[in-house]
């Protein structure tokens, strides 16, 4: 007689529930870029079956963390309520966002702290004074690590071997003709941005934006955390970014050093 737990669960760990696991891929398919999908585009861009995706598409809509209007699926305001549970019990952003706000204060430009999540940055506080970027970011957006400031600044402080395979398997996909793409490129910037302590990146995201971030050392030696500054290229060069925003980046880095 088979065992339910083993079948619940994925490659045959019994503390793995395998349709936990689909039904968060279901909902991670969703994104500012794909924020309605069909049956068929949801079981491909999952790899689960249709029949397996129908089941949980029509779950997630019973329980109202999604619409459905006869072609298109969609999230609904409810799925808040999973982000808000992190942002309500997590105090990384609370401590972060009074410093945020005096790097504002002092440069005029907007800022920001980011984590690294798999092979993206995730925003968990933010500081605007204006909307640079054509894309709106706040708390929980994504971004790519290889092309913004935020992810420079931590992979470059990455144990060797999982920086060795972050650069294995990341695609490195142009965002703007100025994108790093080059493995071997993109190794010698992160070389770089350790040795200076700081990353700097002009339009390799977007055209006009321009960025610099320093890493959080925490408690236990690492980097998962870094600050930036972002503003227009015509209103900043580089020079004037380390001039003018860096020391505010440092200041706030340094009196948050080992608090995490």
């Amino acid at each position: 007689m088979a065992n339910s737990d083993m079948d619940e669960s994925t490659g045959g760990d019994r503390e793995i529930v395998a349709s936990l696991e689909k039904g968060l891929a279901v909902i991670e398919a969703f994104d500012g870029t794909r924020p309605r999908l069909t049956l068929s585009e949801v079981a491909k861009l999952t790899g689960i079956t249709r029949a397996g995706a129908r089941r949980y598409l029509r779950t997630l809509t019973k329980l109202n963390y999604a619409d459905f209007d006869g072609r298109y699926f969609s999230l609904s305001p409810r799925i808040l309520r999973l982000g808000y549970a992190y942002l309500s019990s997590a105090s990384d952003s609370a401590r972060l966002q009074p410093f945020l706000e005096r790097i504002s204060e002092q440069t005029g430009e907007s800022s920001s702290a980011a984590v690294l999540d798999g092979d993206e940055i995730v925003y968990i506080a933010r500081s605007a004074t204006r909307r640079i970027m054509s894309i709106g970011l706040g708390v929980g957006s994504r971004l790519p690590a290889y092309c913004t400031s935020l992810g420079r600044a931590i992979l470059a402080y990455q144990p060797p071997a999982e920086l060795d395979a972050y650069l294995d398997r990341v695609r490195l996909e142009p965002r703007t003709p100025k994108t790093i793409t080059d493995r071997t490129q993109l190794r010698a910037a992160l070389d770089a941005v350790r040795a200076q302590g700081f990353a700097m990146v002009s339009e390799e995201l977007e055209f006009g934006l321009r960025s610099i971030a320093v890493p959080l050392i925490q408690k236990n030696g690492k980097v998962t955390i870094a600050l930036n500054i972002s503003a227009q290229v015509a209103h900043a060069s580089p020079a004037e970014m380390e001039e003018r925003f860096l020391p505010s980046l440092k200041e706030a880095s340094e009196a948050l050093r080992y608090t995490f």
